[in-house]
């Protein structure tokens, strides 16, 4: 995991002073590392019936996609607002200062379906909180939250249920 973990770059005081940016673009440019990725976290779900991949808006609709082309599955938009076409189910989540909304399509999933949400980062576990919300009420089952990286000294993990959660990269 170290050879995938030196390829992402750090970006010291962004988005502002004091934050340390985890930059994954340098991964997903570079193929054998994107590869190797991808692969790692499919090997994880081979065999199982998975349904359908859920991709948080934005960066978690490549790793999704990426997943639900190597698992043989769909691929399920979470977005923001006003973004999606169809009739939509809104989770609106707090933030560290103020609150968000997401949307899925009501007819997402069928009752039952078994899901893998997929993110780029878990971070302090707000967004795929509401995510998770929003899969759930639509009546699927989430088999786990993949994440690309996770920054543990945010303790986002501790939003979501231990079982329900995987990360590739800890930082």
């Amino acid at each position: 995991m170290e050879e995938l973990k030196n390829v992402i770059r750090d970006i010291p005081d962004f988005p502002k002073k004091g934050i340390i940016f985890k930059d994954i673009t340098t991964l997903l440019a570079d193929p054998k590392s994107f590869h190797r990725m991808i692969d790692l976290i499919a090997h994880r779900y081979i065999g199982q019936k998975i349904d359908q991949i859920v991709g948080v808006e934005a960066r978690g609709f490549i790793l999704g996609a990426a997943l639900a082309y190597k698992l043989g599955t769909g691929i399920t938009l979470v977005r923001k607002p006003g973004k999606l076409p169809y009739k939509t189910r809104r989770k609106t989540y707090d933030l560290e200062y103020g609150t968000d909304s997401l949307e899925i399509h009501e007819d997402a999933f069928k009752t039952g379906d078994r899901v893998i949400i997929a993110d780029d980062l878990l971070a302090t576990g707000g967004t795929v909180s509401a995510v998770l919300d929003l899969v759930e009420d639509l009546g699927a089952e989430v088999v786990e939250c993949t994440f690309m990286a996770e920054l543990e000294f945010l303790e986002g993990r501790k939003r979501l249920p231990e079982a329900k959660v995987f990360s590739l990269l800890k930082f």
